[in-house]
């Protein structure tokens, strides 16, 4: 059988954590940080964790995600 395909859009923005959970960045820290204030861009340094209804759907996109 062959080797099944990863989502490359997928893979560049989810990772599957060691306990199989899937990490996240969190939206809004690319630009505009002038008007954010220190708090809100110290709570988009941490990653976030994807919500369980939308588990399932990123995992099928990777495969063969290993922590």
């Amino acid at each position: 059988m062959p080797k099944m395909k990863t989502n490359r859009a997928a893979a560049k923005r989810f990772t599957i954590s060691g306990s199989g959970r899937v990490r996240r960045p969190k939206g809004g820290a690319s630009h505009f940080m002038a008007n954010k204030s220190a708090a809100h861009l110290r709570r988009l340094r941490k990653n976030d964790m994807v919500d369980s209804a939308m588990e399932k759907r990123v995992k099928l996109l990777l495969p063969y995600g290993t922590p």
